[in-house]
């Protein structure tokens, strides 16, 4: 089972569902790859700080898959924000994930204490863009006003934005200026796992596969409660990369294309919001939080 495919606003096609592998260890990352590739998963989701794109890269060499059938994804850390320092990170990762082209490269975070090495950053990318070394280049975590700022700046319309998004996290404004400016949207923790794990500011943790509205659709349709969210996902039009280092799961969650939920059902899950970030808030991440540095 293969997924469909979204049209990124420069044309390319990327598909609807992938494997993301943040904290997916090293030592288990190259048999998580090249499962999920077995499976029908041609996209996968990596990061300069995720530690394993030297892994990534040897689990798509594993597989054996042709390299025009995947859409490989990596993300440039905040460390090496700025122009000459986001060029030289790009051959890094290159190196590590042992690929001539790459067909999508984001920035990790807006960075908005630093935006003019974010801008820069960005201005770098265009250039990899422009030189064919990448197909698509793209943000994560930007919020609206970040993205009117960026594109303001440069007149660059990211292709993507990934972003924490789920049922208890909506982003319904987000995903509107999305679509003002033509940005396909990209859900990381698509199942709510930074909810389901983590308890933060003093509130419980959430889980929204446990929820009466999930599970009740799931016996409905004969899913699972994650099954019914990552459809979620579809039916509003979003790629989502939920990470797995299990084979069964990894195996079901690529397992939502036969089955559509209505309307009233996906509205039934939007309705689950509260609004509450998981996840660190875009306004506060930096290089003073996060103050640790790619090697080469």
């Amino acid at each position: 089972m293969k997924s469909p495919t979204l049209t990124l606003n420069n044309g390319i096609q990327i598909p609807a569902l992938g494997l993301g592998v943040y904290q997916s260890g090293p030592e288990e990352t190259i048999d998580v790859v090249t499962t999920a590739i077995t499976n029908g998963y041609r996209l996968i989701d990596t990061a300069a700080a995720y530690g394993n794109e030297r892994q990534v890269g040897q689990g798509i060499a594993k597989s054996g898959i042709d390299r025009s059938e995947l859409f490989v994804i990596t993300k440039l850390w905040l460390s090496d924000y700025g122009y000459d320092q986001a060029l030289h990170a790009f051959d890094r990762s290159m190196g590590k994930l042992g690929l001539d082209t790459l067909d999508m490269y984001l920035l990790h975070w807006p960075m908005p204490t630093e935006f003019e090495s974010t801008i820069d950053a960005w201005k770098a990318a265009q250039k990899l863009l422009e030189e064919g070394r990448v197909r698509a280049i793209g943000v994560c975590n930007f919020t609206p006003a970040h993205l009117d700022t960026l594109i303001e700046h440069t007149g660059i319309v990211p292709a993507l934005n990934q972003v924490e998004l789920h049922p208890l996290f909506v982003q319904k404004a987000l995903t509107e200026a999305h679509e003002k400016h033509g940005i396909t949207t990209q859900a990381w923790s698509p199942i709510g796992g930074v909810q389901r794990y983590s308890v933060k500011e003093g509130r419980p943790s959430q889980d929204p596969l446990q929820h009466p509205v999930i599970t009740e659709l799931a016996d409905k349709y004969a899913k699972t409660a994650a099954q019914i969210v990552l459809r979620w996902h579809i039916e509003h039009g979003f790629s989502a990369i939920p990470k797995s280092v299990r084979a069964q799961r990894i195996t079901e969650n690529i397992d939502i294309f036969d089955f559509a939920l209505t309307l009233d059902e996906v509205q039934a899950i939007d309705a689950l919001d509260s609004g509450a970030r998981g996840g660190p808030d875009p306004e506060l991440v930096d290089t003073t939080l996060y103050n640790f540095k790619i090697k080469d």
